[in-house]
């Protein structure tokens, strides 16, 4: 069954960096779009970034473009989210996701696999 595995989440202090990953097995990752969601406590799950199946387009949230940046390593199924001048709002559990459309994609609901998420907590 289709599985994904978040890793590289922790404490970091405000301005640092972290590299979250996210492998993928039991589907073929090459062919679908992925995205990288995070929910603070009390709040909805908002989009953070997207990535076409090769890699060739990407998109990102206003409220973390030119801090984030996604990519993605189709030989190893995996995503990454680099995550750079972390801010104490950037505080949530971070969430990877497959869409079988294969595409940049921004609504939750549009996605067909989940991870179980990486805690990131960011401090003042």
């Amino acid at each position: 069954q289709a599985q994904l595995v978040e890793s590289g989440g922790g404490l970091v202090q405000a301005g640092g960096s972290l590299r979250l990953s996210c492998t993928a097995s039991g589907f073929n990752f090459a062919t679908y779009g992925m995205g990288w969601f995070r929910q603070a406590p009390g709040k909805e799950r908002e989009f953070v970034a997207s990535i076409y199946r090769s890699g060739i387009l990407t998109y990102v949230s206003d409220s973390v473009k030119g801090r984030f940046t996604i990519s993605r390593d189709n030989a190893k199924n995996t995503v990454y989210l680099q995550m750079n001048s972390l801010k104490p709002q950037d505080t949530a559990v971070y969430y990877c996701a497959a869409n079988e459309f294969g595409n940049i994609q921004y609504l939750a609901d549009k996605y067909n696999h989940w991870g179980q998420g990486t805690q990131v907590t960011v401090s003042s």
